[in-house]
């Protein structure tokens, strides 16, 4: 008999709450605090995902901005760092928006990808979800880290 690997499919929650871009970053909060979730997808009207918005993106909002460091040679600005890493925060900072404050193009995966795939994207990509998507890069699900350590159980416990 063979063992073959879980898939993302099977522990991936389907059906997951999104929101929409254009909604305002309070409703959205609204909504994480009322089902009690640190992250939401982000779709468009035929449900292809456009971003994510977590609580990470909302930190930003709060945090000091930090000017790139730079220097003037004979008229001309020389950036020690990029200020397109500047220009995001405060577009975060000020939007009102999701669409404002979300984090564009996100990393996705698809369902027939394996658990251990899943795993090593977010510790590589050091994030706490990812939005599953078919071939049309429309949503059919999400996995967050809290599903792959819940796939664990039976294994962990059944001495194998």
């Amino acid at each position: 008999m063979s063992i073959t690997a879980p898939f993302v499919k099977d522990f991936m929650t389907v059906q997951p709450i999104t929101i929409s871009p254009s909604i305002s970053v309070e409703a959205a909060v609204k909504t994480m605090e009322e089902h009690q979730i640190t992250g939401l997808p982000v779709v468009d009207e035929e449900n292809r995902v456009v971003g994510i918005l977590s609580e990470g993106d909302l930190l930003v909002r709060e945090s000091p901005m930090k000017p790139p460091l730079y220097m003037t040679l004979l008229g001309s600005i020389i950036y020690f760092e990029s200020p397109t890493q500047f220009h995001q925060h405060i577009k975060k900072s000020l939007g009102m928006l999701v669409q404002d404050v979300m984090t564009e193009k996100p990393i996705t995966i698809s369902p027939e990808a394996s658990l251990s795939d899943a795993a090593q994207v977010m510790l590589d990509k050091r994030v706490n979800r990812l939005p599953v998507v078919d071939a049309d890069r429309k949503l059919v699900g999400i996995i967050t880290r809290h599903d792959l350590v819940s796939a664990l159980k039976p294994q962990a416990f059944s001495g194998s």
